[in-house]
């Protein structure tokens, strides 16, 4: 992740010593470790490492983000990251550093966690990924594994064992060399928790005893339900794409189908409710909304599309996950228009949230900065607030005309003909309805993510519109009524499993 330089940022305390799904890490044997790049991936990996037990050098090519480090600033916002990163360094298990020969000759393991950002053609850029392995290769002073965790287009691990052997040959030396994929399955706001206790882990690689060494290295965070997942290379690649797409494709899936109650008359949260009933399903990622964004969804979509269309494959349903996430950035805009015209001059919009999520400061392809430019290209003058990324949104952004970045989400609304909810932060759904009302000059409320009560809203004279709601008013919500012997619940209702009931067994069944 690659965010405006900040101030030291603390987390929220961790207590990982005493977490219960994370086994208490055996420092009495650590591996000597080098991660490159202390972006979003590396960071959180090298801290996570460290607090293992392992010693780790964490180097950077932006001399500025390495002193910061040192400082113990961090170059982005994460929950519990700041703590963990100062702590390991008094510890002195983690120190960071410019030098790429220092991380070669530290390391037995040397992670990539380079940025692989788009390229003109939607491709995933390796130009990153291809230095280190030159530096590698410039630098190795005998055998080495190296272990991916940048996303990668499926046969990249290939090519990075391909450039650092290139490197060794013009050295005139042929050291055994391993490779492996291990990609990173992390949450922004949730990074360290998931590097913890991990889902998974998944490792790919043709070498057994690179497998080995990485199924050992996370041994502390395995379980029978967390278990390490070992493929071959390409295998691994493809799997962190397939978890992306699979994800965006929810989402969009969600996103259409609140279209759809909207226009029949139905609440997309209440049917969201009997979705994630279903075990078949699950609950997570069925929230609709202003569609997706961030570092993660939008790019790998275009880098796997890019991928298969260099294969000659049509990939239809990639195609339209993108075309329907692009229809939903765009909806805001659209309801603007369809309240305030086309043309918004002299109009004030207030928008609350511009990152792509709440809890980080990321703003790469957030949709509220989406809906601020095409707002202000339409003439009107926005108010923006987030409580964390506006550094980051003016550094996006630059200085426009008409774009005033507020310090709080009430200065926001001052005057606004329309507020307009983009990011979900927990703190806009708590302040009270009147401040609203006594602050907006319009009465409309655009909440692209159903984060706010629309019948508090509505009670004091607003107008709301949700995605996919059917009403202003907030419908009760779905009543999940215990099993009863004599099956007297309402019709329509959930009957949840109950252990102690004599029917139970069946129930399972």
């Amino acid at each position: 992740m690659n965010g405006p330089m900040q101030g030291p940022m603390q987390g929220p305390k961790h207590d990982l010593e005493q977490c219960p799904q994370v086994r208490p890490p055996d420092r009495t044997a650590p591996r000597r470790l080098a991660v490159f790049g202390a972006g979003y991936v590396g960071l959180v990996t090298a801290a996570c490492l460290a607090w293992l037990g392992h010693e780790l050098v964490c180097v950077d090519s932006q001399p500025e983000r390495v002193r910061q480090l040192r400082r113990g600033g961090l170059p982005f916002h994460e929950p519990m990251l700041g703590e963990l990163v100062q702590e390991q360094m008094r510890a002195g298990r983690l120190r960071f550093s410019s030098s790429a020969e220092e991380a070669v000759a530290h390391g037995e393991l040397l992670f990539i966690a380079v940025g692989t950002p788009t390229a003109a053609d939607g491709a995933a850029e390796l130009a990153q990924v291809m230095q280190v392995a030159d530096a590698i290769g410039r630098h190795m002073p005998g055998p080495r594994q190296v272990v991916m965790k940048s996303t990668v287009p499926v046969g990249t691990g290939e090519r990075v064992r391909q450039r650092i052997r290139e490197q060794l040959a013009l050295r005139g030396e042929s050291w055994p060399l391993g490779i492996a994929s291990n990609p990173e399955f992390l949450r922004e706001g949730l990074a360290v928790q998931d590097f913890l206790r991990p889902e998974r882990v998944v490792a790919g690689s043709d070498d057994a005893g690179l497998l080995e060494a990485l199924r050992a290295l996370h041994a502390p965070l395995l379980s029978d339900r967390r278990p390490f997942l070992a493929m071959d290379l390409r295998s691994a690649e493809l799997c962190k794409y397939a978890a992306n797409v699979m994800l965006a494709a929810r989402l969009s899936l969600m996103n259409e189908l609140a279209l759809l109650a909207e226009g029949l008359g139905a609440d997309i949260e209440q049917v969201r409710e009997g979705l994630g009933r279903d075990p078949r399903i699950g609950a997570q990622f069925l929230r609709a909304g202003c569609g997706f964004g961030g570092s993660c969804l939008p790019k790998d979509l275009r880098a796997l599309r890019h991928s298969a269309a260099a294969l000659g494959q049509a990939t239809p349903m990639l195609d339209a996950i993108a075309a329907s996430n692009e229809r939903m950035v765009g909806l805001l805009e659209t309801r603007v228009c369809e309240a305030l015209g086309e043309l918004l001059d002299g109009r004030r919009i207030a928008v609350w949230g511009l990152a792509f999520k709440p809890q980080t400061d990321d703003v790469r392809d957030s949709p509220a900065l989406a809906l601020v430019r095409a707002l202000l290209a339409r003439g009107a003058q926005v108010q923006a607030y987030d409580p964390m990324a506006g550094p980051a949104a003016r550094e996006a952004l630059g200085e426009r005309p008409g774009l005033h970045l507020a310090g709080s989400a009430l200065e926001a609304l001052q005057q606004a003909d329309v507020l307009v909810l983009v990011t979900d932060w927990p703190q806009f759904a708590e302040l009270p309805a009147e401040a609203l009302r006594d602050r907006l000059r319009g009465t409309l409320v655009l909440d692209g993510r159903n984060a706010l009560d629309g019948a508090r809203l509505a009670a004091v004279g607003l107008r709301y519109r949700g995605i996919g709601r059917a009403t202003a008013q907030a419908l009760p919500p779905v009543q999940a009524w215990p099993l009863t012997q004599d099956r007297s619940a309402p019709l329509g209702t959930a009957w949840p499993h109950r252990p102690d009931h004599a029917g139970a067994a069946w129930l399972a069944s």
